[in-house]
């Protein structure tokens, strides 16, 4: 055996050789660093699915939960990176500051059949239908969990909540009191700081408040323009009062200002008609919530939630200023015959402006308010107590874009024993028309005839857009067997249609307005597409040992979509299909050792994308990589971390860039330092 593998192999097995079963709490912090046993990561309790606390092993949807230790112990620096470790959820990073994300398809810059929460705030944004992932940001050691849920959950949720929903849970104020301190530099991660401090008066009071700033270096570009870096302030409060046993108070906001650099196409009807503009996007916002939660003297409780959102995205072609008030009221309670109803109203009005920066992109008219009614009713019947459940209901939703839409789902719950859950369901899920496909005009350049007159394509807006639809077939399983090895698995039918497609809409005609003279051809966003997907996803975590966890993952998605036959589609099925990988894969190994080590190993393999032009070719191919972390307890107040990620080679791509640029994620590596007093 070569010198350089024996010695690490001895090194290995001496540190092994020295572990203990648990992290020493003299070590470590209780309340983030504690190694949960499967039978406690079972009973975590879970809100997302039913907006009530329940044991993730009884939640009758697939759900799968990132602890904060998860996140910590990855080495994620921000949100995306974190949902990396998830079954079905596809992550790749289009560059520097931009991510594509899909839960069981669908993947997009902007996940648009994806409904993203913080804390209970909807980030999903209608203007061009999905989450701005650049922009959404906290302290990461603020985050006490992120609970994914890969399939519909419109019935709870409400519109847009199609494919999935994820939603990032920070902790509580009481725990995060003291002074924590996070400093990290690298070759990507050029500087990044963050401090919190948090305190309370000692019974009930408790608040936090945070700070942070980071710069970042630019990916692997084949032309060397290195626009994508990344540059970002971000501070933020909370504050938890528990007014009794019964009542409990939260507000809490955030604010913050980006740079972020990017590529943009932009297209005008003045010379040279069309360019490519490497500049920055100014991004800023800010938010702030308020919420209440009452709990009933029979098991029941009532919610009472309200928020103001800011963004302000002004970008070298687009820019987007929108003012969001939103308010939620829930409430359960108990009926005879085991039973438990649950009904709640919503509210949501977004106040719009969209100045024109170029002339080929434009929203008519560029002032708007967008808004939305929603009402809930569910029903959950104990058929056999604590065995045998059904729950149904449904979401009533009104938009300025559509009429009355219901999205019901059923499902049902059996549990023979504590360690065994058997789930199906059946739900019907809608994505709401978006600002981009009802008041957009979008103007492409496409080269000039022989006789030097002007040729563009233009995209009109369509009134008439209607909302995508899904009805969507899940069948689950999970087991604990033993206290060392839990398996988790969820397949699924979903038939679409109604989906977004891009039509040609009539004849080249000649236009003279705007000037100059120039040919054009029309074209609309429609609804022409229609099909399935399936596939399914296994999820085992095995303990072999108190102080080694072993986690792995296999996802497989198949997608088939086509147009309705006679649709002038002009390519939107190639370039969907092609948006996800058919097969992900990863492995997650993690050490406890020496009282004051840890040791963490990922790999991930993902399957190529198809060229979105339908050309046969894999312009992302399929690529393997890893990360490794190594973290040592300096002192019960220090800790000094190594991360390394995509170790396996100088860089590689993993999504199609905007417009038309592939951008290679490089190697990279950091050193952090944290400080908890």
């Amino acid at each position: 055996m070569p010198p350089t593998r024996s010695g690490a192999l001895l090194l290995l097995l001496f540190l092994v050789s020295h572990a203990t079963p648990q992290p020493d709490p003299g070590h470590t912090d209780p309340a983030t660093l504690k190694l949960l046993s499967l039978e406690q990561l079972s009973a975590m309790e879970v809100t997302t699915p039913s907006k009530e606390p329940q044991p993730a092993m009884r939640a009758p949807v697939a759900i799968y939960v990132i602890t904060g230790e998860d996140i910590r112990r990855s080495g994620a620096t921000s949100i995306p990176e974190a949902l990396r470790g998830a079954p079905g959820v596809e992550v790749a990073r289009i560059d520097g500051n931009k991510w594509s994300i899909g839960i069981r398809g669908f993947g997009s810059r902007l996940s648009r059949s994806v409904l993203v929460l913080i804390d209970g705030r909807t980030v999903y944004t209608s203007l061009f239908a999905g989450t701005y992932w650049e922009v959404q940001d906290t302290f990461m050691d603020d985050i006490d969990r992120i609970e994914v849920i890969r399939g519909p959950g419109g019935t709870i949720w409400g519109p847009n909540a199609v494919n999935g929903v994820i939603n990032v849970i920070t902790k509580s104020s009481k725990d995060t009191n003291g002074v924590r301190v996070a400093v990290l530099s690298g070759n990507e991660e050029q500087g990044n700081a963050a401090v919190r401090y948090g305190g309370g008066n000692g019974r009930n009071l408790n608040y936090r408040f945070y700070a942070k700033g980071f710069t970042r270096g630019p990916e692997d570009h084949p032309d060397q323009q290195n626009f994508d870096d990344w540059r970002a302030a971000q501070g933020g409060f909370r504050l938890d009062w528990d007014r009794n046993q019964r009542d409990t108070f939260t507000l809490q906001g955030d604010i913050y200002a980006e740079k972020a650099g990017e590529r943009v196409s932009a297209a005008s009807y003045t010379a040279p008609f069309s360019r490519i503009i490497d500049g920055n996007a100014d991004l800023s916002g800010g938010n702030v919530l308020a919420r209440w939660n009452r709990t009933n003297a029979n098991g029941g409780n009532t919610q009472a939630q309200i928020y103001y959102d800011r963004t302000d995205r002004r970008e070298p072609n687009v820019a987007d200023i929108r003012n969001t008030f939103d308010a939620d009221f829930l409430q359960r309670f108990r009926v005879p015959g085991r039973q438990q109803i649950s009904w709640g109203l919503g509210a949501r009005v977004i106040s719009i402006e969209n100045p024109v920066v170029v002339s080929g992109l434009e929203f008519v008219p560029f002032k708007r308010t967008d808004w939305l009614l929603t009402a809930f009713l569910q029903d959950e019947i104990g058929i056999v107590q604590n065995r045998l459940s059904l729950i149904l209901g449904t979401k009533f939703l009104r938009t300025n874009f559509t009429g009355l839409e219901l999205e019901p789902s059923a499902r049902i719950l059996w549990t023979p024993s504590d360690r065994h859950t058997f789930w199906a369901a059946y739900t019907h899920a809608v994505r709401t028309p978006s600002d981009a496909e009802e008041n957009f005009f979008l103007s492409g350049y496409l080269g000039a005839t022989p006789a030097g007159v002007p040729f563009f394509a233009r995209f009109n807006a369509n009134t008439s857009f209607a909302p995508e639809q899904l009805n969507g077939y899940e069948l689950g399983y999970r087991r604990l067997f033993q206290k060392n090895l839990y398996v988790d698995f969820a397949s699924f039918l979903n038939h679409y249609h109604n989906l977004f497609s891009e039509e040609v809409a009539g004849s080249v005609f000649p236009e003279a307005i705007p000037a100059p003279a120039h040919l054009l051809l029309p074209a609309q966003f429609r609804n022409s597409l229609y099909g399935r997907t399936e596939g399914f996803e296994i999820a085992p975590e095995w303990r072999p040992y108190t102080f080694w966890r072993l986690r792995a993952s296999y996802s497989l998605l198949n997608m088939h979509l086509r147009t309705v036959a006679g649709a002038p589609e002009v390519g939107t099925a190639p370039v969907i299909e092609g948006s996800s990988p058919r097969h992900e894969v990863t492995v997650q190994s993690g050490f406890d050792v020496l009282k004051t080590v840890q040791f963490d190993l990922r790999y991930r393999y993902v399957s190529a994308l198809p060229d979105p032009t339908g050309v046969p070719g894999e312009n992302v191919r399929a690529y393997s990589t890893g990360d490794v972390r190594f973290a040592w307890r300096v002192r019960p107040e220090f800790e000094l971390a190594l991360v390394g990620q995509n170790l396996l080679q100088p860089s590689h791509v993993e999504a199609y860039g905007d417009p038309s640029t592939t951008v290679g994620i490089i190697r990279s590596g950091y050193v952090k330092l944290t400080w908890t007093h």
